[in-house]
């Protein structure tokens, strides 16, 4: 039997069998219980230093009279 063959039939059932097992164990692991606080956590990260509103756009220019002239 060549390598190529061996390592075909190797990848079609043990390799497969153990990819299987890793996925469910992935799936598992991110939606056991008490994993929501974690995620809403990490989620947050972007905003923890957040004191102000966000300024708006073009703030750093002269604000635009409002008034329509006709």
């Amino acid at each position: 039997m060549d390598i190529y063959t061996f390592l075909r039939e190797f990848a079609d059932s043990w390799m497969l069998l153990f990819l299987f097992i890793v996925f469910v164990t992935v799936v598992i692991w991110a939606f056991r219980p008490g994993s929501t606080k974690i995620y809403q956590d990490v989620a947050n990260i972007p905003f923890r230093h957040v004191d102000a509103p966000a300024p708006e756009m073009g703030a750093d220019k002269p604000a635009a009279s409002k008034e329509v002239r006709t």
